[in-house]
């Protein structure tokens, strides 16, 4: 293939879309080609972001728990106006009359506060996630966008593809990958570091996911590549089964 045909290849590259002929001469073109490195980088940053940008479905049995709720929720009784009657009947009955309703305002007080300390645990407890969340897409957003990133790519199983984005200057890796078949039931990917053959835990991926853009769990320090195995929900301490993948960062 000829040079300016392989400057018109970085988005296909980006996307996992060359064979691997293709691919291997792009990888060689990217050693002496800075603006094509450049540029791959930026394309490989922006399909990260893209990634990210996800949108939650509330749950199928949310609507018909509010209907239910709705139908089932005690409405509040009618004002009746007061009754001036002789005597004292009218003083005692008005007395009566408050004490059960301060009885039903302390009742509802209670139940509100209890409500409104749920709310408040419920909104601290989202906040916290989003803010750890957005914590998550800056730090991986960063080492896509490093100056010093380096990619290497990678084909992992059923025609499923990896990249993974090595930073130095961070000490972070980021993990791409496209068109990864859901785990067997019970069964989770893990991400690992390869510490010249002692294999470090680098997070899992999300089971119900097949393109994700992760920040590898833990510093990049001197590990040489990078794999991916298949291993019991929750994660092991050390892999269980063969590597899909074998991945080596780029010098």
């Amino acid at each position: 293939m000829m040079t300016a045909d392989l400057h018109t290849l970085t988005g296909a590259y980006a996307l996992h879309a060359l064979e691997p002929e293709e691919r291997a001469e792009f990888e060689q073109h990217l050693q002496v080609c800075p603006a094509c490195t450049q540029e791959v980088r930026e394309l490989v940053a922006t399909a990260g972001r893209l990634a990210l940008a996800v949108t939650v479905t509330p749950p199928p049995a949310l609507k018909q728990e509010v209907l239910r709720r709705i139908a089932t929720e005690r409405q509040e009784a009618p004002l009746l106006p007061q009754q001036h009657r002789g005597g004292g009947g009218g003083a005692r009955g008005g007395r009566a009359l408050s004490r059960f309703a301060l009885a039903a305002c302390l009742a509802a007080a209670v139940g509100l506060g209890g409500v409104a300390v749920w709310q408040h645990q419920e909104a601290g407890d989202a906040r916290n996630s989003a803010a750890q969340s957005q914590q998550q897409a800056r730090a991986l957003a960063a080492v896509l966008a490093a100056p010093d990133a380096k990619i290497t790519t990678g084909k992992l199983k059923d025609g499923a593809n990896g990249t993974v984005v090595v930073s130095h200057t961070r000490n972070r890796a980021a993990f791409l990958t496209s068109g990864l078949p859901k785990p067997p039931s019970g069964k989770v990917y893990q991400l690992w570091f390869n510490d010249n053959g002692t294999m470090r835990s680098a997070g899992l991926l999300n089971p119900s996911s097949s393109s994700e853009s992760v920040l590898m769990a833990g510093a990049v320090n001197s590990a040489a590549g990078m794999g991916i195995t298949v291993e019991p929900a929750g994660g092991s301490k050390a892999p269980t089964t063969a590597p899909l993948a074998l991945m080596n960062f780029p010098a």
